[in-house]
């Protein structure tokens, strides 16, 4: 029985579709080309669809192919979980953080999906990069009659480090000093405990902070920024510094693992499949620059077929920015025992073919099932032990904006990012991640708005009514750079290269925050000082 899935997690759709049909996993093959996309939201929500597909074509024994409208995928699929956060937030006499006694709500809609894993991420989250020596921090999962929500890039975290960014803003504000001054007295340093008991090492995102505020001009800026607002009465332009750090694994200890298969073919061509689905994001190539380099072969010489679960079984879901870590390393894997047979004849300084020939006439196996699991991973909730996270990815942006007061639009003037990504396998894919997930999560923070009709039936169900960033909305100048002269010798990855997918998306909210600060200055302009609360997105 064969499906033909747009889905993030085929393994898991094998596994349903088997039960709804009463028949073994091993009679269900599932294969996914390529998304146009994933984010998250087609890592659950594709499964019920694919069950019934599955469920007619097996009672009619003809193929069923079903292909959702934007409005029906909107209405059925559901979206990033909704988040309200309290905070109390306690401070020395140093301005230094003390404590933090926080609860956080969780909109999950009808079913719990994967609410319950969005909330462990954020509580994970909710001190962004900052040290506070006390925290408690209790999270709720509400059912409620919308759509059930579903994973969505970033998976909980964007929306607890909002909570952490607005409070230290908020706090900044209530007692007079600069925001990026409370900011900078209280980030974490080397070697400091996280609230679930975690060592940050190879800390480098002070260093990052401090580079990309030099590189960025930002002191200067923010000069300029307060000069065209004391001249400007009906425009207001505001500019703000957000740094993050993001923790890469799955919260689920079991789905830190992935498989990889290669076959080396008599004329010394490779195939290779692997676990991770291709959704524009550059797994399958930079999966082909991790056999080549491992082989040490041309990457012409390697093709990658299509994920199935007939050729990598028992996969996880491409989510959580860990796709390249797990597959790259299974892949790895799976070139090392290659290698380890190969090694005989490489000695004699034969090219790759007749390596390859060579090896064949000597019934040397030249196929390879690689596998990889995550090391040191086993946190324990209520106890607060273990290690939660493998590394965190990190970075921070400036932005700078302008704003209509008379109509609320905002143009972004300027966005530069940094980021640590360890040992980049593709720089230029890491790039385009940055990018890419810095204007979703300006959108998610800026314009994207979901409205419900009374009875919980989904209102913005489209482009017409839930505005997405469009080309006007893309920063006038946009600088991407990497942190520069620092070193990742805990890093244990493929190459020691690190997640990109979800942890530059909270960056977008530098847009938001920088929003906010041009109404503050308006505020103060016009007898409203002290702060405030604007709610996100900000339309």
């Amino acid at each position: 029985f064969e499906i033909y899935a747009s889905t993030q997690n085929a393994n898991e759709t094998q596994a349903v579709v088997a039960s709804c049909l009463g028949i073994p996993a091993n009679k269900v093959s599932c294969k996914v080309k390529r998304l146009g996309g994933g984010f998250g939201g087609k890592e659950s929500r594709t499964i019920p669809l694919a069950c019934i597909m599955s469920i007619a074509s097996y009672h009619t024994k003809r193929p069923v192919r079903c292909m959702l409208d934007r409005n029906e995928d909107m209405v059925i699929s559901g979206q990033r979980n909704p988040f309200m956060g309290k905070w109390k937030v306690g401070l020395d006499e140093n301005n230094k953080l003390v404590a933090l006694d926080t609860e956080l709500y969780l909109n999950a809609g009808w079913s719990s999906d994967l609410s319950v894993a969005v909330m462990e991420r954020a509580l994970g989250h909710i001190d962004n990069v900052y040290f506070i020596p006390n925290v408690r921090a209790v999270g709720r999962c509400c059912r409620t009659n919308i759509h059930s929500n579903t994973a969505f890039r970033g998976f909980g975290g964007p929306q607890a480090n909002v909570i952490a960014e607005t409070y230290m803003t908020e706090i900044a504000e209530r007692i007079g000093m600069s925001q990026e001054e409370f900011r900078e007295i209280n980030l974490y340093k080397e070697g400091d405990l996280t609230h679930f008991n975690q060592e940050l090492k190879d800390w480098h995102l002070p260093k990052g902070y401090f580079q990309l505020k030099e590189k960025s001009n930002y002191l200067k800026r923010k000069a300029d920024v307060e000069e065209f607002n004391k001249k400007s009465k009906w425009r207001k332009r505001g500019i703000c510094i957000i740094p993050t750090k993001y923790g890469i694994s799955f919260t689920a200890l079991h789905l830190n693992q992935a498989g990889a298969l290669i076959h080396i073919y008599h004329d010394g061509s490779v195939l290779l499949s692997h676990g991770g689905v291709e959704m524009g994001q550059g797994l399958h190539t930079k999966m082909i620059q991790v056999c080549a380099e491992g082989l040490q072969i041309p990457m012409e010489m390697i093709h990658i077929v299509e994920t199935s679960t007939d050729k990598v079984a028992n996969a996880s879901p491409t989510a959580a920015s860990a796709s390249s870590d797990l597959n790259g390393m299974a892949v790895k894997n799976a070139c090392d025992q290659i290698n380890e047979r190969l090694e005989p004849y490489r000695a004699k300084g034969l090219s790759w073919k007749e390596i390859v020939h060579h090896a064949y006439f000597d019934r040397v196996n030249l196929s390879a099932n690689g596998f990889y699991k995550v090391p040191d991973l086993g946190y324990k909730w209520g106890e607060n032990k273990g290690q939660l996270f493998f590394y965190f990815t990190m970075g921070a942006a400036v932005s700078e904006v302008e704003v209509d007061l008379l109509t609320g639009n905002h143009t972004v003037l300027r966005t530069d990012v940094n980021m640590d990504l360890g040992r980049s396998i593709n720089p230029s894919i890491d790039i385009g991640q940055i990018e890419g997930a810095f204007i979703q999560g300006m959108g998610w923070s800026t314009t994207e708005e979901t409205l419900f009709f009374p009875n919980g039936r989904l209102f913005t169900q489209g482009p017409g009514n839930y505005k997405i960033p469009g080309f006007q909305c893309i920063p006038q100048e946009f600088n991407i750079s990497f942190f520069e002269d620092v070193t990742h010798e805990s890093v244990k990855t493929v190459y020691k290269s690190k997640g990109v997918g979800e942890p530059p998306l909270f960056l977008g909210t530098s847009v938001y925050f920088a929003i906010r600060n041009a109404l503050w200055y308006a505020r103060q302009e016009n007898g409203h000082p002290g702060s405030f609360s604007l709610p996100l997105p900000a339309t």
